[in-house]
């Protein structure tokens, strides 16, 4: 079995690194958060002092940070990841950050003959501690064909969609219609309860018909009981939405309901929701209605 290196060790990373851990991988890791270092010391793995360390005693290193900046600064930083590569090893970022970041990556990982995947995720912190994430993934084929048991170990899905930073791509498209999808349902639910009819019941009369969606199910709770614990921040969302602009405007594509659903999501960070699930969606189009979708 491949030694896998696991540099980040956060809401998702550490529910990941753990699910490797279970499969039987030898683990080193090594995250900025001493206490988190110390739970993985007592569980079995190795702790690194550096992401140099990781990459010399790893034969794959997976990362999972916040973005893109984040990423290259574990790669091409001082006692960074790169500084401990040897030609024959791999990179794969599960990261959600910009596909333009991705390709750079890539690139400069191929000029030192390692190999390098972006495989961004899907599931939130429950995916992540159940081992049910879906994964999407850009790079060589040969290479996604090598790791693929190693990325089942995390996920219920793992699936090969193109060359490098298709897997970001992909990530991406999803947020669109996941931030979309959710304004949409609560603008509808705000209508449906200012016309005079129960959004409850409403939903109950659609969630089945091609109105219905994941998004539908997973959400409408959240909004009907005014429960906004987080399972995707709106922070994070925004993030998501911020790499979908930007690459938008790199490669000269529209994307104007995106961009609508960013201004969304910026209104309820001004409101101080950031930190919120983003089904707190529905909160904005309650606040322009002033109405609440219950009660």
């Amino acid at each position: 079995m491949f030694k896998v290196g696991f540099i980040g060790l956060g809401i998702m990373g550490k529910p990941m690194a753990r699910n490797v851990r279970k499969a039987g991988y030898e683990l080193i890791v090594f995250d900025r958060n001493p206490d988190t270092l110390e739970i993985f010391r007592a569980e079995g793995a190795q702790i690194a002092a550096t992401g140099k360390e990781v990459a010399e005693k790893s034969d794959v290193i997976i990362t999972m940070l916040p973005n893109s900046p984040h990423v290259a600064s574990a790669l091409f930083d001082k006692d960074g990841i790169a500084e401990g590569l040897r030609a024959g090893q791999t990179v794969i970022d599960m990261s959600s950050i910009s596909p333009v970041a991705s390709k750079e990556f890539y690139s400069k990982l191929k000029d030192l003959n390692v190999d390098f995947l972006d495989a961004p995720v899907s599931g939130g912190e429950p995916g992540a501690i159940e081992g049910t994430i879906a994964v999407m993934v850009g790079g060589e084929k040969p290479v996604f064909d090598k790791y693929r048991e190693l990325l089942m170990t995390m996920a219920s899905s793992v699936t090969y969609v193109g060359i490098a930073g298709c897997g970001n791509i992909t990530k991406l498209a999803n947020q669109m219609i996941v931030a979309v999808n959710i304004s949409i349902m609560s603008e509808a639910y705000v209508f449906a309860k200012k016309a005079g009819a129960d959004p409850q019941l409403v939903f109950e009369a659609i969630r089945k018909g091609l109105a219905g969606s994941k998004v539908m199910e997973q959400k409408s709770p959240k909004i009907f009981s005014d429960n906004y614990d987080p399972g995707f921040r709106i922070e994070l969302h925004i993030k998501d939405l911020q790499n979908v602009l930007d690459t938008a405007h790199t490669e000269n594509i529209s994307v104007p309901f995106s961009a609508e659903a960013m201004e969304i999501l910026q209104s309820l960070k001004a409101d101080g929701l950031e930190k919120k699930d983003h089904s707190a969606i529905a909160k904005y189009f309650e606040k322009i209605n002033n109405l609440k979708i219950m009660g």
